[in-house]
Order: structure tokens, then sequence, then C-alpha cells
């Protein structure tokens, strides 16, 4: 199929992923403003007869005294990724994407290649054989995601490093997700292991409630945030990146009559907020983007109980899955993302394995110093 790509407008962006099921918050328009260090473009694929058929948001990083940019599409594009001519997708992009002055590419197709439920993640914890959820027989394998990756190399796309949880602008290979669609709250909690079951009901009876919050109570949840900052030792983003997020993700649906793209979730004790999570939603798809708890009241499991009722409203609105993001692959007590996947697989869902983050020199040598700096940080 000939394909066409040029850059569109944001309300083409917006009005493309609002007739698909889902696509990842960081592909619509506004993450283009929530991400405001990076320059931002919408671009579009259109078929013969001039129908959009794939979107993709890029951000764009100068190199430092040089108009050269790093272009990066994350979770994106999004595109047919199984088509058999996946270059007369990708081939339009590196193009345009060169015209611009982009010296680097970089993606994340949204492609899951693995899935491994609760039970085998569990018994692999417990065989000391186990060390890393690649030595688990995978529950779920998509054929077609090896196929995407070999002709990604086919046609020069180099795979990044497996960054484990990837936090920060790389984006994790490795989530853990809740099925949804088509199961009832009470079949959903009762995959939930023991320990979490028992946790709801404890934060039930000391009396935590969790609400629904708004943009005036974000510098409550900032300084709880920059407590969880402190106590697990990584550096905390500004209260202006979340009132930014907030006002722009909202903007957007708002502008179009849906409800809020990003939520706020407090959990109260006694008058007291100990706990705090911020939602983000696109389509069917539902994520626990950041969460934060006091030092204190740790007993009465407030972040247990903040879970369950985002849960509980994912399911009421319709969502097919509720992301819980970020794992580590380690699956041994003395790695520091163990009790990640220790409390997330509680919840009885299962990890998910992307494809992970590609990269396409354009320029081999700037690339190549690129890769230096960023192994020097």
């Amino acid at each position: 199929m000939s394909l066409s790509l040029s850059t569109i407008s944001r309300e083409q962006h917006l009005e493309y992923i609002r007739s698909l099921p889902s696509a990842s918050h960081m592909q619509v328009p506004a993450w283009g403003d929530v991400k405001a260090e990076w320059r931002s473009e919408s671009l579009g694929w259109h078929d013969p007869s001039g129908r959009l058929v794939g979107a993709g948001l890029v951000l764009y990083r100068q190199l430092p005294r040089v108009k050269r940019y790093l272009a990066y599409l994350p979770e994106g594009p999004v595109i047919d990724w199984y088509a058999t001519d996946l270059e007369s997708w990708l081939r339009p992009m590196l193009d345009h994407l060169k015209k611009q002055g982009a010296f680097s590419v970089k993606m994340g197709p949204p492609v899951v290649i693995r899935r491994w439920d609760a039970r085998a993640i569990k018994a692999g914890i417990q065989d000391p054989g186990v060390r890393r959820l690649r030595d688990i027989e995978a529950t779920a394998l998509e054929p077609r995601a090896f196929e995407v990756a070999d002709r990604l190399r086919r046609m020069g796309w180099q795979q990044g490093e497996d960054g484990g949880a990837g936090f920060g602008d790389v984006q994790p290979r490795y989530v853990f997700q809740i099925p949804l669609k088509g199961r009832s709250l009470e079949e959903i909690q009762k995959d939930f292991n023991q320990l979490w079951r028992r946790n709801i009901k404890k934060a039930e009876k000391s009396g935590v409630e969790v609400v629904r919050g708004g943009y005036d109570d974000l510098p409550v949840w900032q300084q709880l945030y920059e407590v969880t900052a402190e106590r697990d030792r990584f550096r905390p983003r500004p209260l202006m990146y979340f009132q930014r997020m907030w006002k722009t993700l909202n903007a957007e649906t708002a502008a179009v009559g849906e409800p809020d793209r990003m939520r706020l979730y407090l959990a109260r004790h006694e008058g007291e907020i100990i706990a705090a999570t911020t939602m983000l939603i696109v389509g069917g798809h539902v994520w626990y983007s950041y969460g934060a708890s006091a030092n204190h009241k740790r007993e009465v499991r407030p972040s247990n109980a903040v879970q369950w009722q985002m849960i509980k409203d994912a399911h009421a609105m319709g969502a097919h899955v509720y992301d819980l993001r970020g794992i580590g692959d380690a699956l041994v007590e003395t790695d520091h993302l163990f009790g990640l996947i220790q409390f997330k697989v509680g919840t009885g869902g299962e990890a998910a394995e992307y494809l992970g983050e590609w990269d396409f020199p354009l320029n081999k040598l700037l690339h190549k110093a690129l890769d230096i700096y960023m192994s020097r940080r």
C-alpha cells in the first residue's frame, strides 16, 4: 500500500486517537505540551484515498549548540505494526524527520511480545532457579511481535538496551496490567492475593476514605510525593509539572466534551491525607501514573485502598485494562525493584513485555556521541 506522511493539526490527531479503542497517553497531542522542554509535532499517515490511517506524536530535543535533534516517539507511533509492508509506514517517517533536522530517531512500538499471569510469576519467585521473568515460560506469546522485530532489524533499526523498569524518559519495557474487560468486580477481587484482600478490608475498618481530588489539591499531592521521593531515593518532578499535566491533558478532553484525561485520588484518614495517586485515561486504557504516601500511618493500608478505588472506577467507566505501569524483570529479593513487582503481582493481573524502544541513527557520528553522553550520565 502506498502511504503518504505529513504534519497534521492537533484536531486531526486527536480525532484519530478518539476513533481507536485506546492508545498510549504519550501519543495524544497534549502530551507534547506536558513535555514543555521538547518541541512537538503531530504526524499523520494517509492512504491513497487521503484517509488518515495512522498518527504519531514526535518530541524533538535539540543538541546543545547544534541545530540537530533527537526525535522521540514515546510508545508510538500509532500505526499498523503488524503490516507486512512495515517499511512503507516507517520510511516516510524517517525521511520527514531527517528533513526536520533529526540526527537520530527513537520510538517505542506498542507491541506486546509475552505475558505472564500472576500464578506463573509467584511460582517463579519461589523457584531458586529463576532469576528473571524470561526464565519463566510465558503464559501467552504473540508470534507476530517477533516478526515485527525482524522487520525492524532488516530496516536498520537498533534495539535499545533493556532498562528494567525504565523510569524516566525511557519508557518501561515490562509493565503490570489487570484485565477488566468481561469481568465483574467480584471476579477481579477474587484474583487478589490474601494479603491484598486483607489490606483492603483493614483500610476500610480503619476508616480510610478515598476521594477524588482537583487541581487545587496538587500541592498536597506534591508534599506526599516529595516525602516518597526522599524515602525511595529518586528525584521528584516539580509541582509545576503536575499542574501543567493537569491543565493540558484535561483541557484537551474538555474541548471535545469527554471526561478528564487525568484524575487525582486522595486517601484520607482522620482528616489527614496520607496517600495519593494520579490516573490517566485514553479510551479503554487506564493507567496508574504516579503514587505517593506518607511515612506514617502505613499500617492502615492507604495505598491498597486507593488502588482498589481506582480499579473500581476504571471498571465503572468501561475500561478494558487497568495498567499499573513499570516493573523490573528481576524476581530475586536482593533486587531493588523486587518489592515493586511483589506489590503489583498481588493484584492477580499479568506482566507484559513490550517490544522495547528502538533507535535509527540518521547521523551515525552524532548518534554515537549521544550514546556516549547518555552512558556517562
